[in-house]
């Protein structure tokens, strides 16, 4: 499995010829959309950009697409009052790998929600804060309750998007995390037989 970053919430993993994009509202943010034709596109939320792809997956359910199963769990956004759940977390599943998108979701994570996500190999959380979505101490205490092996923070301050509020930048961000990058890369390719039982944190280069 290959992931890479385009900024925002927005990331693309790749297994085997089958291309999944997360989030792309680059569109809304002064950016350019990266969704092609043959994608399978997530939405973890309310999104304004165009659907493109060639299947598009928005809400809770369980999709099988060639041989990756997606399973949409239903939870409390960022913005939502207790007991709403208008946000949608991805558990994105391969032969070999458990993924984790969160989206913008609330800190405050329900048990039936641990146990909908169960184990996680690879989680990819936003870090930028600012009442827009999880703050790096948001971050990590869903971290610390999923327990994954290895994070990837997204949504934080970067140069050519135009965010609605202001995001923490990235220095920022690791140092509220307390966590230092195993690695900053353009591209990574997630290999099983690397991950520990230590959570580590990847930083994906903005591509």
């Amino acid at each position: 499995m290959d992931i890479q970053f385009y900024g925002a919430n927005c990331v693309v993993l790749s297994n085997k010829g089958t291309r999944i994009v997360v989030d792309d509202n680059l569109a809304d943010l002064g950016a350019k959309s990266i969704t092609k034709p043959d994608d399978i596109v997530l939405f973890t939320g309310a999104h304004g950009a165009p659907k493109g792809g060639r299947i598009v997956i928005d809400g809770p359910g369980e999709y099988e697409v060639s041989d990756i199963s997606i399973v949409g769990v239903p939870a409390r956004a960022h913005m939502d009052e207790d007991k709403q759940q208008t946000a949608t977390m991805y558990k994105i599943l391969t032969s070999e790998l458990n993924i984790l998108v969160t989206g913008h979701v609330h800190p405050d994570i329900s048990n039936k929600d641990l146990e909908d996500i169960g184990i996680v190999d690879v989680m990819i959380v936003p870090v930028g804060g600012a009442g827009y979505t999880l703050d790096p101490l948001g971050a990590l205490k869903l971290i610390k309750e999923v327990e994954p092996k290895l994070v990837i923070p997204t949504h934080y301050g970067a140069k050519g998007l135009n965010y609605p509020v202001p995001q923490t930048d990235l220095t920022t961000a690791l140092k509220e995390l307390g966590m230092e990058p195993r690695e900053t890369v353009s591209k990574l390719r997630v290999k099983p037989a690397e991950l520990t039982d230590v959570t580590q944190l990847v930083v994906l280069e903005q591509s």
